[in-house]
Parts: structure tokens; C-alpha cells; sequence
């Protein structure tokens, strides 16, 4: 008979081996996604350099043919500086080059006239640029280092080869056109592609944490809620990675006209990346707020972790729909109504304190979600409200007018009772006297 009873205690080795399990298995994912983020780079890369190759030769070209013979350096490496910058900021990035010269020249020229030429005119040449370049730009970056680079050359070059400032100017305006062109024209990137590969990512891991928080409300595991929350907070360097992408991929639909004809599903796709990062903000809290419910041995309703659950594939629906650019996204919208209807009937069947603040994230993710849709956010905020009010109102329907009124046991209620028995059956034992008119 001993034999016969479950084995409801674990063991040590078995509660060690399912911790092993899990934690394999959470290398093995996280493994799977580093070696697709290294693909995504070495891509990007490859495009990079044959796009700064392509510059660079082009430059070179073009330079020797519309300003002389020559060593024209400068030409292919401001091709190349337009080329290798952070996607996005190209077009900016050749200006700031563009002032920047052009700074280090008039300061490097004005200084040398006044002060001559030597080692310590050179310093103080270089200090002056960078200064004003700085209170230019308001910062580092392009325009700072062109205009220190081009008062170095001034000042140690000029005394020795004259004549300088002007081929630097066109150098750097034909390598600034030339890496300019070639990003727009000849080997323009996919804005869709690119923004799709930033946000594969962030979807994934999303969805899959959202999953992971639901199975947690499920099992009432809140160490397993604890640490979805722990990966989602791990997701800021992905998120950086889409804004860049976001800034690179607009830039190229600005610029390109062969990407021209893709604005508007850009533009959709866009709108939808922007909430992502307020997505995982509220998707961390229902974490967070899941595993101190359950901590505190809340009631949970099995269709709160539906209603989560629903809420990642809303998430995933949605990146499919704008890659494929399907119209207004009906079926995002329609998982986001059901996600807020369950919750609805969550609230409905019983929660407490925390139960609560975890349906009042997910209603606000859903609204979010909406926003991303294309939504007004008053049109988002009041198709979430109806929905939960549809999801409540199945399992507590609203009281109707058939309600009587609680009788106030008080001295002048039960007087009033003693009266109104008193005065049954004469209709106007209560009624004042009525005064008769006087015949005039």
C-alpha cells in the first residue's frame, strides 16, 4: 500500500535537475539569439564597407577629374567618414564635416596671420577651433574633430605648401556628395528590412516574457514572474539598437527615391516600433506586479493568464501585419479587445490589491497597443474601456431599478410605520382639511 501513494515531495536531485533544465534551456535561447543579432551585424557590416569602397573610389575619381592632378586624400576619406557614421545621421554628418572645414580653415588662417607659425601657435590654433566648433555644435562629434583637424593642417602645412584651404573645402564637399549619393542611389538599403530586423528582437523576447508571465500566473510561480521581469529589464540595448534603426531607415526613404514608393508602409511600421519601448514598460510591471500578488498568495483567475497570453500574440500579430502591410490591422485590434475583455472578466470573478494594479497594466498596455494601431488615444482608451466593461458585465451584470430600499430602523421611521398601520383602509385620514370657500 506504501507503494501506492503519489510521490508528492520532490527531491532535492529532482528540484536541482528541473533548475538545471530550465537554465539550459534559457543558454540555449538566449545563445539562438545572440548568433541571429551577430548575423544581423555581419550583414550590416558587409553593406557598410562595400558602400565605403564604392565611396571612396568614386570620390577619388571625381576629385581628379573636376579639381586637377593632385593628392586629393581628403576626397575619399570624407566619403568615407559620410559612410561608416551611425545609420541615420549620414546627411547630418556630411554638414558637420562641411562646417567643420570650414571653421578649422578661417580660425587656422586667422591665427597664423596674427601669431606666425611654431609649435605653440600650432597648440593654441587647435585650442581656438575646437572651442568655437564647440560652442557651434554644442557638442562632439563631426564638426569638433574636422575643424581641429583641418587648424592642425593650416597651421603645420600652410607656411610650407600654400594654397591649402580651398582644395580642402572641395574635397570634403565631393566626398561629403559622393558618400551622400551613394547611400541614396546606388546602394540604398531597405528601410522595411532593416526596421524589421531591429525589431524581430524585441517581439521575441516580449512575447515570449509575456508567455512566461502568463504559465507563472498559472503554476502561481512568482520566481518565474521575477525573472521574466529580470530579462525584460535586458531589452534597453535592443531598444537603442531600433531607434537607430528607425533614424537610419527614415533617412533612407527621405533621401532614396527608388524607397519612395515605401513611405506609407514605412511610416505605419514606424508608428508601431515607437510603442514598443512603452510596451515593454508596462509588460514589466505586470510582471512585477504578477509575482508580488502571488508572493502575497492573492486569488489569481485562470483568465488573467489568458488575458496576458493574449496580449503576446497581439504583439506578434502586429509585427506581422506591418510587415506585410495590411491595411488598419484589424486582427491586432481584435486580440487587443479580447485581452482587455478577459481581463474584464478577471476583474469580475474576484482580485485584490495587487490582482488589481496587474488588470490595470495590462488595460493600459492594451490601450497602448491600440495607439500603435493607428488609434487615437481617446478612441484607444474608449474601445478598451468597453471591452473590459463587456468582459465584467458577462459574469456581474449590471443591477436593474427592482432593488427596494433598506428600511431605516429609526424612532421617526417606526412612528411613521405606527401611523400608516393606524390610517389603513381611510384613504384620507392623513390628508389636511380641505377649506370651504365662504359665499361671498
Amino acid at each position: 500500500m506504501a507503494d501506492e501513494r503519489p510521490d508528492t515531495v520532490r527531491s532535492p536531485f529532482k528540484k536541482a535537475a528541473e533548475r538545471a533544465g530550465r537554465e539550459l534551456a534559457h543558454a540555449r535561447a538566449e545563445g539562438s539569439a545572440a548568433g541571429r543579432l551577430r548575423l544581423r551585424q555581419l550583414e550590416l557590416t558587409v553593406v557598410i564597407a562595400v558602400q565605403a569602397g564604392l565611396a571612396a573610389a568614386l570620390a577619388a575619381l571625381l576629385a581628379q577629374r573636376l579639381l586637377g592632378p593632385g593628392a586629393h586624400v581628403f576626397a575619399p576619406a570624407a566619403a568615407v567618414g559620410t559612410i561608416a557614421t551611425a545609420i541615420g545621421q549620414r546627411a547630418r554628418r556630411t554638414f558637420e564635416l562641411l562646417v567643420g572645414v570650414g571653421l578649422g580653415i578661417v580660425v587656422g588662417d586667422v591665427l597664423r596671420d596674427l601669431l606666425g607659425s611654431g609649435s605653440w601657435q600650432t597648440g593654441l590654433v587647435v585650442t581656438l577651433a575646437i572651442a568655437t566648433a564647440l560652442l557651434v555644435a554644442g557638442r562632439g562629434g563631426a564638426l569638433v574633430g574636422q575643424a581641429g583637424g583641418t587648424a592642425v593642417l593650416i597651421a603645420t602645412l600652410a607656411p610650407v605648401e600654400p594654397g591649402l584651404e580651398l582644395p580642402r573645402i572641395f574635397d570634403a564637399l565631393v566626398g561629403g556628395m559622393v558618400g551622400l549619393l551613394v547611400v541614396a542611389l546606388l546602394l540604398p538599403v531597405n528601410p522595411l528590412r532593416v526596421l524589421d530586423r531591429a525589431t524581430e528582437p524585441i517581439v521575441t523576447a516580449l512575447t515570449a516574457e509575456l508567455d512566461a508571465v502568463a504559465r507563472a500566473l498559472t503554476t502561481r510561480d512568482a520566481d518565474a514572474a521575477i525573472r521574466s521581469l529580470e530579462r525584460m529589464r535586458g531589452l534597453d540595448a535592443d531598444v537603442g539598437r531600433l531607434n537607430d534603426a528607425l533614424s537610419g531607415a527614415e533617412e533612407v526613404v527621405t533621401l532614396a527615391p527608388v524607397r519612395w514608393r515605401r513611405r506609407a508602409q514605412f511610416h505605419r511600421y514606424a508608428a508601431a516600433a515607437q510603442h514598443l519601448e512603452r510596451m515593454i514598460l508596462y509588460a514589466r510591471s505586470v510582471a512585477r506586479r504578477s509575482a508580488t500578488a502571488l508572493q502575497y498568495d492573492e486569488p489569481i483567475p485562470p483568465i488573467l493568464a489568458e488575458s496576458v497570453t493574449r496580449l503576446g500574440e497581439a504583439v506578434r500579430v502586429m509585427r506581422r501585419e506591418c510587415r506585410e502591410g495590411e491595411g488598419d490591422l484589424t486582427d491586432t485590434r481584435r486580440l487587443v479587445r479580447e485581452s482587455a475583455e478577459l481581463a474584464g472578466r478577471a476583474w469580475a470573478q474576484g482580485v485584490r490589491s495587487y490582482g488589481d494594479g496587474v488588470i490595470t497594466d495590462l488595460r493600459t498596455a492594451d490601450s497602448e497597443l491600440l495607439r500603435a494601431t493607428g488609434c487615437d488615444p481617446d478612441d484607444a482608451n474608449r474601445m478598451v474601456r468597453t471591452a473590459a466593461g463587456a468582459g465584467e458585465a458577462e459574469l456581474r451584470p449590471p443591477q436593474r431599478a427592482h432593488m427596494s430600499r433598506a428600511v431605516r430602523h429609526t424612532p421617526r421611521a417606526r412612528r411613521r410605520t405606527r401611523m400608516g398601520r393606524r390610517g389603513r383602509g381611510r384613504p384620507d385620514a392623513f390628508r389636511p382639511p380641505t377649506r370651504t370657500p365662504r359665499p361671498s
